[in-house]
């Protein structure tokens, strides 16, 4: 009798130790520190614990297991059960997924939940197709532009070398009389070291993550946009999970949206002061710049309108109503 019920609990542990084992890697694009970062690293935690211990996230941050770029793909491709990324990355994809970086479309936090609203169905059906399951998204601070000398009118821009992360920020570059230059967030110290750009459109919390006093002088809070980076999972990894497994990385991701947008918010609040303490000159745009590049936003709009078709138009439908 002893025999068996030391088999029938050795069985069970045994059991208990399979679940438990279940681990996921999940690759991050940004550092520690960032603030998406550090609540992707809470939903991994909530996970742990609202699993009882049965399904483990290891967060790669910072590019470690897959660049930026190949997130997505790593994602769909099964590669990794789920991953974070810029929304926006994806524009070439499909226009819907860069709604959020159209400038001055939404440039404050109430109106970029509101563009969220408008915008989600379509982007969640969209990654649906491709086997990608949305599970929560959190806004970047508002952008502002990082230079090295005063800029008070577009004009100023031209000729600029324009570090550039997505089509958006290409284009803007373009319309400004920029010369756009791709350069991801790991490099952006690197880039301006050597001279290969010389100003930027990125959020306060980059900047300071990034330590951009160290090679520019001047941020001007124009409040662009707010883009997006999302979090997904594999659909066919998620299916695998048991019931109690699936219902706590629903249950932590529909916990992880509010708390970061609440994070963006105060990290708004605080490295916009971070900047400004490490002796840069923060201020908002002239009024000449800002009519420039609210001129540039309207253009942008509109030939993102073009390409985006029914589906663009119900989108700023619903935003707009």
């Amino acid at each position: 009798m002893k025999l068996k019920l030391a088999a029938a609990l050795a069985a069970s542990a045994m059991f208990g130790l399979a679940h438990a084992q279940t681990k996921w890697d999940m690759p991050t694009p940004y550092p520690d520190a960032n603030f998406h970062t550090q609540n992707v690293m809470k939903f991994a935690e909530d996970v742990k614990k609202m699993s009882n211990g049965t399904l483990e996230i290891k967060v790669h941050s910072n590019g470690s297991l897959f660049k930026h770029p190949e997130i997505k793909n790593a994602v769909r491709g099964g590669q990794v059960p789920a991953g974070e990324f810029l929304l926006s990355l994806l524009s070439n994809e499909n226009p819907v997924f860069e709604v959020d970086s159209i400038p001055f479309l939404a440039t404050g936090y109430a109106d970029a939940k509101k563009l969220w609203a408008a915008s989600h169905k379509r982007t969640a059906q969209l990654l649906d197709k491709e086997g990608l399951m949305v599970l929560y998204a959190v806004p970047w601070p508002p952008q502002g532009l990082y230079t090295k000398t005063p800029i008070s009118s577009i004009a100023d821009l031209k000729g600029v070398k324009f570090r550039a992360y997505n089509a958006t920020t290409q284009k803007l570059a373009a319309l400004a009389g920029a010369v756009p230059t791709q350069v991801e967030v790991p490099d952006i110290p690197q880039a301006f070291s050597t001279g290969r750009v010389d100003a930027m459109i990125t959020s306060p919390s980059t900047g300071a993550n990034s330590k951009a006093w160290d090679f520019v002088k001047y941020y001007y809070d124009a409040q662009a946009w707010l883009p997006k980076n999302v979090i997904v999972i594999n659909k066919r990894a998620f299916r695998r999970l048991t019931k109690a497994q699936q219902k706590a990385v629903l249950a932590a991701g529909k916990a992880a949206e509010p708390r970061g947008w609440e994070m963006s918010m105060a990290e708004t609040r605080e490295k916009t002061e971070v900047l400004s303490k490490n002796g840069m000159t923060v201020e908002k745009p002239s009024p000449a710049l800002e009519a420039g590049l609210k001129e540039i936003g309207a253009q942008m709009t509109d030939a993102w309108l073009k390409k985006a078709g029914s589906d663009g138009k119900a989108i700023l439908k619903a935003y707009r109503r």
